[in-house]
Formats: structure tokens, sequence, C-alpha cells
């Protein structure tokens, strides 16, 4: 697989900080930026709601000890109104019940303070990951060529229209084209256990993704491991 991806199109990718520290504030802006990541920083959460609206950024990096309101319940008072935008607490609460605390009402991940940057980097890709949030703009594999930005998969200068479903599917597979994807994991990572999946669904999408890409069935794009899954050819 060639992925087509440098730092400057993390910047597609907006992260906010609330921290009321200016210099720890600074530090953390400074790390995402080196990453290349759109950041934006709050000294409270007075304006934090309004611009979750306006700018839909992908994550909250969220102290706890924060004037006005505490870190987390602020977090709470969000997923009570149905956001559900990624969350990692970054706090000097280090202790276990603050822990639990923070997850219990809505952090998805918990870092203390003092925190060493490159975790801090780690733990933001792993829960934008989680979170389905990808810095790829383009992926390519073979002669398919996807526009992450747009969900335009092109097949020999064809446009070809996909589902929703379909174009998780194939995205899944090339993003782990070296790996032999069980049946398992396949309806973990595309249908979330929704109530839809039983035995035939994977094989019913797989040909009906085929039949778009291959429609001669001659480029084998998809190859069954008896008893495992599916990988790429």
């Amino acid at each position: 697989m060639q992925t087509l991806v440098n730092k400057s199109l993390a910047k597609e990718i907006e992260i906010v900080i609330i921290e009321d520290e200016v210099d720890i504030l600074e530090l953390v802006e400074y790390v995402l930026s080196n990453e290349g990541y759109k950041v934006a920083g709050f000294l409270n959460t007075e304006h934090v709601v309004q611009f979750i609206d306006e700018e839909n950024p992908s994550m909250l990096i969220v102290d706890r000890n924060l004037p006005g309101i505490e870190g987390s319940k602020f977090v709470e008072n969000l997923r009570d109104q149905g956001y559900t935008i990624p969350v990692i607490f970054l706090t000097a609460k280090d202790g276990e019940n603050d822990i639990i605390d923070g997850f219990d009402r809505g952090g998805d991940d918990y870092m203390t303070k003092p925190f060493k940057p490159k975790e801090l980097i780690a733990r933001v890709k792993s829960l934008l990951k989680r979170s389905g949030i990808t810095q790829d703009k383009y992926l390519k594999y073979r002669d398919l060529y996807i526009d992450c930005q747009k969900h335009e998969l092109i097949v020999d200068s064809k446009n070809i229209d996909l589902t929703n479903l379909e174009y998780k599917l194939l995205t899944t597979f090339i993003q782990n084209s070296h790996q032999v994807l069980s049946r398992d994991f396949l309806k973990d990572a595309i249908w979330e256990d929704d109530g839809s999946f039983n035995d035939k669904t994977i094989n019913v999408a797989l040909n009906r993704l085929k039949k778009k890409i291959d429609p001669l069935g001659d480029r084998n794009y998809f190859v069954p491991v008896w008893g495992i899954g599916y990988k790429l050819a």
C-alpha cells in the first residue's frame, strides 16, 4: 500500500486545549503544532461550546482544575447535551478515584501531570484512530485511488459510487493491507454490532464491493484466508 500523507495534511485535524496555566497551555500547543495538528487554546471553558459548534474540532484535551467549572463536570455537561467529541483529560488529579471519575464523566483517555510529550502524541493518535479520525487525505492501493476528504473512489480514471458501508470496508482493508482481517475484526470495525450482522453479511458486502471495483472479476483484490477471514492480494 502507498499512503499519501504528510504533516501538512494533519492541519485538517484541529485539537482544542483547555488549560488555565499559560505555560502548560503553550507547551501542549507547541507539542501538537510541531506534530502538524491545528490547535486552539482556551484558558477556561467560557467560549468552548460555541467554538465546537462553529469549527467542529476533532478532539478536546481538558485540564480538570479549571476556573468556573471543574473540567470533568464540563465534559459531563457536553455529553449530556449530545456532544461525542473525543476527550483526553490532562490533569494533576492522579488518584484512582479521580481517574475513574474522569472516565465516568465522559473522558476517553486520562493522563496525569507531569506528562511526557511523546506519550501525549501517542495517546492523541491512538484516540483519533479509535474515533475513526485519520490524517490520511488520500489512499492508494494498486489501481484503487481514494480521496478520503471527498469519500470518492477512482478506478482507471473513473469515479465509482460506493455506499458508506462499502467505502468503510474498502478503506479498512487498504489501511491494513499487509494483514489478514478476521471476521470478528471486520464485524467490530465496520458493523459495530448494529444488529444487522450475521454469518453471510461479510460475504454479501464483499461481493457487492467486488462487482463495483472489479466488474470483470480479473483483478482479484481480495483473497479469502480459510478459517480466518480475508486479505488484500
